[in-house]
């Protein structure tokens, strides 16, 4: 089956924009294809520096002949209704259509037979019409023409089966021709189809393959670590960027002045990675003076060619430039440590947390407050979270964090260690940024995580009040990412903690238009929506935390989690199961009745109206049931409520299966009714039962 191969050859692209590109190169050439008819057998986009290509596989040589029918107006219809749908028909006239009859009459249908096209005619079609549509998040013109691509677009090689596709755009006219490695084989070359232009482009010193680029710079980086008896610290983030950076890529080893080491060693790692794409070394046989592991004063770095003297006059150059990035950070490291974390608080007062929330101060202020009291709820020095708290955002206004914002909080931990400040203490002014994400470390200490719940509560406290909450997938001030890292805080850690007081209470910034208790119960729906979203992809039923929530007040996110977690447990036996059943009965006969009469059939049943027996053991088994589960609930032993509520499973089905509740007698039908709705309040005492499904 024929191939075609497409490449479109350009300006150096960014490497963070080369792998979506590659995948929307493919996925929007494949879908115009098979809206063509053209099905194919596979597809494999490439990316490099330079080039998007481009092959698709399995290629049929022509388009399928196509009929279509065109229903169209009635017969006798108006004129213009005719004439219209004859417009549509480009030249058919009312003698091409037939006449066919349904239930309502006779209409017109224009069959249209299509024969197929060439697939090379529908590429020459297509591929410009992809290019002018092609979804850069970011695109420029240049010279005189009005195409919009991500760097100045050069050539376009486009081969279907052996032959060019003669197709132009923005005056680039398609051909077979690409180029090789930008230094080193720049001239051009001619390829048809992927078994020769891979190899061609290769054989220029071009690897096409991204994943081939990546694994021999990871390969290379570690080679030369190994060879010089020093690991290589893992990065696949930027082995991905270099490798989306060279197209023939080759790893070299860099060295810079021991005296550097001196300064902390994520300040080193980040301004080799940040500044330079470099990979740090740690140095096994060298006493690291933070802790931790100690890094080797050399690094690696990634040329995109192989030169004549092995590199030599790369590697001093980038030696040159890591020198100045070092000195610029050991600069920053001696001058911020010569100011206490104490008095770079009061800068913050110039620092803008948000318009409406006020001075980034005024927020460590607040979470000072609120750093104490969560750590009083859940165990920590309430003293040492409120020391932490208000030294959490100091290292804002540091030189340090100023040149690399990656290092805040970590650099306001060093310098209170420096300081003489409780190692506890500064570890919390580090982690309390944590998690930021779902797959990022917690904070450790009690006091840490006191301090990360009080900053993020305040921050969603504050945001909720200004009314700039999140929208659809608009989440600006990532606070779902906030509400997510409380809720692993605190269920991850096993922590008790109300969290309606603490927002409802919490002062220093607007109330809401509903007042505060509303905004604090509106944040909490917000962070049952979250709750779900974090116990769902742990395999847990979402309807069962509807359930809970349904109760009102529920505001313990780790009490909340172990009542589902027992629900969910209790459901999957038999007798969970059928008392269910037996509940979202009694619920359903109670909602049509009491829509029927217009009243609430609550209260206690009259024991002097029971007629049968079954509803004397029902009455009876719901007011054992009743206090044995209040009195588990409230030992916080769900087991042990669901246990109680399981043993109303019996009279429940005996209710059912001899009595009749709507009785002619109005009393007893009116007792009988207050009956169902006993068995409905008993149940609330673990979950609101007719939420859940099934």
């Amino acid at each position: 089956m024929p191939e075609l191969l497409l490449e479109l050859f350009s300006e150096e692209v960014p490497a963070r924009m080369q792998r979506k590109a590659a995948d929307d190169l493919r996925q929007l050439v494949t879908d115009a294809l098979v809206a063509e008819g053209l099905v194919y057998e596979g597809a494999r986009g490439f990316a490099t520096p330079r080039r998007l290509a481009l092959s698709v596989q399995g290629l049929p040589g022509r388009q399928p002949d196509r009929r279509e029918e065109r229903k169209g107006p009635r017969v006798g219809a108006p004129e213009k209704a005719i004439e219209g749908f004859l417009g549509s028909l480009g030249g058919l006239t009312l003698n091409d259509c037939e006449t066919r009859e349904d239930k309502k009459g006779a209409y017109y249908v224009a069959v249209i037979e299509r024969p197929g096209r060439a697939a090379e005619e529908i590429v020459a079609e297509l591929v410009p019409d992809v290019i002018r549509k092609f979804p850069w998040p970011k695109s420029m013109r240049w010279g005189t023409g009005d195409l919009r691509w991500v760097r100045p677009l050069h050539s376009i090689l486009c081969v279907f089966d052996g032959e060019t596709v003669p197709l132009e755009i923005a005056g680039i006219v398609s051909g077979r021709t690409t180029y090789g490695h930008r230094f080193m084989a720049p001239e051009p070359l001619e390829a048809a189809r992927l078994d020769d232009y891979e190899p061609a482009l290769k054989a220029a010193r071009v690897v096409l393959d991204s994943q081939e680029r990546a694994e021999a710079i990871r390969n290379g980086a570690r080679n030369l670590a190994f060879a010089q008896s020093l690991e290589l610290i893992e990065d696949e983030a930027l082995i991905a960027e270099n490798a989306g950076l060279a197209e023939w890529p080759v790893t070299l080893m860099g060295r810079f002045d021991e005296a550097f080491l001196a300064v902390p060693p994520e300040v080193i790692v980040t301004a080799l990675k940040a500044h330079q794409k470099c990979f740090a070394l740690n140095d096994p046989d060298r006493t690291a003076p933070f802790g931790g592991a100690a890094l080797s004063n050399r690094y690696i770095l990634v040329s995109n060619l192989e030169a004549r003297d092995g590199g030599r006059k790369i590697v001093e150059g980038n030696d040159r430039v890591i020198a100045a990035r070092l000195s610029d950070a050991r600069f920053f490291w001696d001058t911020d440590r010569a100011t206490p974390l104490q008095e770079m608080t009061g800068a913050l007062a110039a620092v803008r947390f948000h318009e409406e929330l006020g001075s980034m101060a005024q927020k460590v202020a607040r979470v000072e407050t609120l750093a104490g009291e969560i750590a009083g709820a859940i165990g920590a020095d309430p003293e040492k979270a409120m020391l932490a708290a208000r030294l959490c955002k100091a290292d804002l206004v540091s030189g340090m964090v100023g040149e690399f914002p990656e290092l805040q909080g970590l650099m306001g931990r060093y310098y209170a260690l420096e300081q003489g400040i409780d190692a506890e203490v500064a570890d919390a002014v580090a982690e309390h940024y944590r998690p930021q994400g779902p797959s990022d470390a917690l904070p450790l200490s009690a006091v840490a995580q006191a301090v990360a719940i009080a900053d993020k509560l305040d921050t969603l406290v504050g945001f909720w009040a200004i009314g700039e909450k999140p929208t659809g997938s608009k989440d600006p001030y990532a606070l779902r990412r906030a509400a997510l890292g409380i809720i692993r805080i605190v269920l991850e850690g096993g922590l008790r903690l109300r969290l309606l007081p603490l927002a409802t209470a919490h002062e220093g910034v607007p109330a809401g238009e509903g007042g505060r208790d509303a905004l604090a119960a509106d944040l909490l729906d917000f962070f049952a929506d979250r709750l779900k979203v974090y116990l769902r992809d742990q395999g847990a039923r979402h309807d069962l935390i509807d359930a809970v929530f349904a109760l009102g007040g529920q505001d313990d996110l780790l009490m909340i989690v172990r009542r589902v977690e027992a629900l969910g447990r209790f459901l999957e036996t038999e007798d969970g199961a059928n008392l269910l059943a037996g509940v979202k009965r009694a619920g359903n006969i109670l909602r049509i009745e009491e829509k029927k009469d217009g009243r609430s059939h609550d209260g206690a049943p009259d024991p002097a109206l029971f007629a049968q027996d079954e509803e004397r053991a029902l009455a009876s088994a719901i007011d054992e049931a009743e206090t044995r589960a209040a009195d588990a609930v409230a030992a916080e032993d769900f087991e042990a409520a669901m246990a109680a509520i399981a043993t109303l499973r019996s009279p429940v089905d005996a209710f059912f299966d001899a009595v009749t509740v709507n009785a002619d007698d109005e009393a007893l039908r009116d007792n009988r009714l207050r009956l169902l709705s006993r068995i409905r309040a008993a149940t609330r005492a673990v979950a609101e039962f007719s939420r859940i499904e099934g």
